[in-house]
């Protein structure tokens, strides 16, 4: 039995055995406050009972800036990262031209710039590969990524090291790679199974210093 399934199956046993003390209307908001990642069923039932205590005004103005925010900071048509008035603040400003450092989070972008280790570009790809999600190929929107290779002499691959980063960071390797690219990964100092959102500055920019080429 996957561990996914597993997962599911007891998150409804707990709701089941919770259905006659928990109001049927409250169930669904804990179901989507599971969603938001580190968030158990305790958590979310506490968060649930904290909104539900809130005021009217600031419910609906919650309600408002979650309807809207995605509008609000599109991903940039060029690399991905977020935008805002419509400019993205990395390919709006004079960048490294010959480096590119493929991410799989624009979250991850703004983590980097805190080493101030690294001014080159950013693209940001739609997932990271995982058949078993039906997160193929195709989601990596290869063409997007070499449409960027022009001038660029090192592309470096930022992903989390996990099976997923792993397996993606191979593929592109031997898609992308060509003469006179460069092309490394983060490796130095990044623990088996980490996320680059919970790596401190430090760690980071030693990862980033000491890249290793994908050999």
């Amino acid at each position: 039995m996957g561990i996914d399934l597993l997962q599911t199956i007891l998150f409804v046993l707990h709701f089941a055995c919770m259905a006659h003390r928990l109001p049927e209307e409250l169930l669904p908001l804990i179901a989507y406050l599971k969603k938001l990642p580190g968030v158990g069923t305790k958590t979310a039932e506490r968060f649930a009972f904290e909104l539900i205590k809130w005021d009217e005004a600031h419910l609906q103005d919650l309600g408002s800036h979650l309807q809207t925010i995605r509008a609000k900071i599109p991903p940039c048509p060029t690399c991905s990262c977020l935008t805002s008035c419509g400019t993205c603040p990395f390919c709006s400003t004079t960048r490294d031209t010959t480096s590119l450092c493929i991410l799989a989070s624009a979250r991850d972008a703004y983590a980097i710039e805190e080493t101030q280790s690294y001014r080159g570009l950013y693209h940001v790809v739609e997932h990271l590969l995982s058949p078993l999600d039906g997160r193929h190929v195709s989601s990596l929107k290869i063409d997007r990524i070499e449409a960027r290779l022009a001038g660029v002499k090192e592309l470096i691959i930022a992903f989390d090291s996990t099976l997923e980063g792993d397996t993606t960071a191979l593929y592109l390797k031997s898609v992308l790679s060509r003469p006179n690219l460069s092309i490394s990964r983060l490796a130095f100092g990044l623990p088996i199974g980490s996320s680059l959102e919970h790596i401190d500055s430090g760690t980071l920019t030693r990862s980033l210093l000491g890249r290793q080429s994908l050999s």
